[in-house]
């Protein structure tokens, strides 16, 4: 990575910033609508899944696949994690406040399941 940053240190609101910048120079703000950004989210996810869609179960870490298939995979993640992030910005929302939010709130929707008591 640039600047001699590594993949953990890049952050939300910088992957947001350079992503409007990209889109500022370029003219393209006028078309990043929230119902546009939605619709190429969907679009994306839709590429994701084709990803893995005849391939049945794929196990954790992908051991079978080729270092091509899993560059496939990267570049389909991260358009969906962009447009995502653009999506949120346009909508004015902190994506990573809401998501910690969010862990917070299933947390309390799910609680860990206490084990059940022998009863001897």
């Amino acid at each position: 990575m640039e600047n001699g940053k590594s993949a953990k240190d890049v952050s939300l609101e910088e992957l947001k910033n350079r992503l409007a910048e990209f889109a500022r120079v370029r003219g393209w703000e006028q078309y990043h609508s929230p119902r546009n950004l939605l619709l190429a989210l969907v679009g994306e996810v839709g590429e994701l899944s084709e990803i893995f869609q005849w391939k049945g179960e794929v196990a954790r870490g992908l051991p079978n696949w080729s270092p091509d298939d899993k560059e496939h995979l990267e570049d389909e993640i991260s358009d969906v994690l962009l447009y995502l992030i653009q999506l949120a910005d346009v909508c004015g929302l902190d994506l990573g406040k809401a998501a910690l939010t969010k862990i917070i709130k299933n947390a309390q929707k799910y609680p860990i399941a206490k084990p059940p008591t022998s009863s001897s």
